[in-house]
């Protein structure tokens, strides 16, 4: 099993070098030009959408709820677990690419999160409905290209990465208590997750509206609290952060390093975390209710800029911030490194609290996990088994990835996000202009003092008509 761990890593890692990367990066880069850098014109209404968005949910969801299901996916284990590795295996340089991939995954979010609003589909219940192979079917014009991108979704994010985020419960929880046990924690998850999971998607919005928020305020702060402490340090270890980019410096005593490997890793870990492109949150997107598609796509772009360039930034300096004494102890390892750099920093009584902190970031990860296998599942059949067999499979990985070992799921992960972000962005390609239309069409009625409602009749700034009744005119 070993031998085949490997084999996948290795694998991984071709498929991000040669592939992930170039197509993450290119379609970044050109979604920032030709939308003439939006994530930093547009930085100050991404706040404000944010502030304003928990209201007219007319009984769906709200803009707030879509935003906090898809942070607490974001905000998860690959803030610790991933930014340590990230270190580990590529040395400081790769919080450096971590950065870009966010800074260009921000335009990226913000089109795929905009084309899952435009796209989107109204239930019987009043909800609505969307993502990639929503956008896929309707835009593109082929529902076999929405299921397929559906199914490996569903098995992606039904199996794949709620079972890697229990493991990492499961993980936290064992160094912890050394000789707690497995079976007791995979009860532990299904008595927490299983009534939230088997509620449905409103269950899991109502409770990633207050966890989301409160779990990432917490854990900056904390990172905050320590960053103070050592305030003199900081600008040094953003100087090493960048240097290490370009000269693949190690983390120290020879761990990590290497150009490649900061590139391969601060990549992989990147898009891990913040999922930007990978089309995941377009899912939790699509199930706002918003005046605008824009305002939705702004509110997700943020999302990309407070998990990567705030919360794994911050995890990355408390890690630096510890020094080669936390880095070479025996037995510290991805999923205990922040933790023991965070007991370094302010005590040993941390390290109970961060191991809590990092239950709550991983289940947050679970829930939303089974939001968009729920949503996909409805696109390849709407029928009410399929939604209550994904609710049982998602329980049931959460259960069974907390009592086995999962080294081929932690390696597979990688795979199977770039194949469903290769899927999307090329779907992202070709849809592209009607993101840059409504966004012209929102700037157009902001210059005009408005608050801005999107009507897809006859709007001139479209490339074509639109087809569906969710953005017609309200007389039609």
């Amino acid at each position: 099993m070993g031998s085949l761990a490997d084999g996948i890593l290795a694998v991984a890692d071709w498929v991000t070098l040669h592939i992930t990367m170039w197509v993450l990066l290119g379609v970044g880069i050109f979604l920032t030009i030709i939308s003439r850098g939006m994530q930093f014109r547009h930085l100050g209404a991404m706040f404000k959408a944010v502030l304003s968005s928990r209201t007219d949910a007319k009984g769906g969801i709200s803009s707030f709820q879509a935003f906090t299901i898809s942070l607490a996916a974001r905000v998860g284990v690959g803030n610790v677990f991933g930014v340590a590795a990230a270190l580990l295996m590529g040395g400081p340089g790769a919080v450096f690419w971590m950065w870009v991939v966010a800074l260009v995954g921000m335009a990226t979010s913000f089109f795929e999160s905009t084309l899952a609003q435009i796209y989107k589909v109204r239930q019987a219940d009043g909800t609505f409905r969307g993502g990639p192979a929503y956008y896929m079917w309707k835009g593109v014009g082929s529902r076999a290209y929405g299921a397929v991108f559906a199914i490996i979704a569903i098995v992606t994010c039904g199996v794949v990465i709620t079972s890697v985020q229990s493991n990492a419960i499961a993980s936290t929880i064992m160094w912890t208590i050394p000789g707690a046990n497995k079976w007791i924690i995979a009860a532990l998850i299904f008595a927490f997750a299983g009534p939230i999971i088997l509620g449905g998607i409103r269950s899991v919005a109502r409770v990633t509206e207050w966890m989301a928020p409160i779990m990432a305020t917490v854990y900056v702060v904390i990172a905050f609290i320590i960053c103070l402490i050592n305030l003199p340090q900081i600008p040094a270890l953003i100087g090493q952060i960048v240097e290490s980019a370009f000269n693949g410096a190690a983390l120290g005593g020879g761990v990590g390093g290497g150009i490649m490997a900061a590139i391969i890793n601060g990549t992989k870990r990147g898009l891990f975390s913040n999922e930007a492109g990978q089309g995941t949150a377009p899912n939790a997107a699509a199930t706002a209710t918003v005046s605008h598609p824009v305002k939705q796509g702004f509110i997700q772009a943020l999302g990309v800029f407070v998990d990567t360039v705030i919360v794994c930034s911050a995890t990355a300096f408390i890690i630096l911030l510890a020094g080669p004494k936390v880095w070479s102890k025996e037995g510290v390892d991805p999923s205990n490194l922040t933790a023991y750099a965070v007991a370094d920093q302010i005590g040993q009584w941390a390290m109970v609290p961060m191991a809590l902190m990092i239950f709550v970031l991983a289940f947050s990860s679970v829930i939303a996990a089974y939001v968009y296998s729920e949503v996909n599942m409805s696109f390849v059949t709407d029928a009410k088994w399929a939604r209550n067999l994904v609710r049982v499979v998602c329980v049931a990985s959460a259960c069974l990835g907390a009592v086995v070992s999962l080294p081929v799921l932690w390696n597979s992960v990688d795979i199977a996000m770039a194949v469903m972000t290769v899927t999307n962005l090329v779907a992202i390609a070709l849809l592209w202009k009607w993101v840059a239309g409504a966004l012209r069409d929102y700037e157009a009625q902001t210059r005009a003092d408005k608050d801005p409602v999107f009507v897809a009749t006859d709007n001139k700034f479209l490339p074509d008509v639109l087809k569906g009744d969710v953005w017609v005119r309200r007389e039609d």
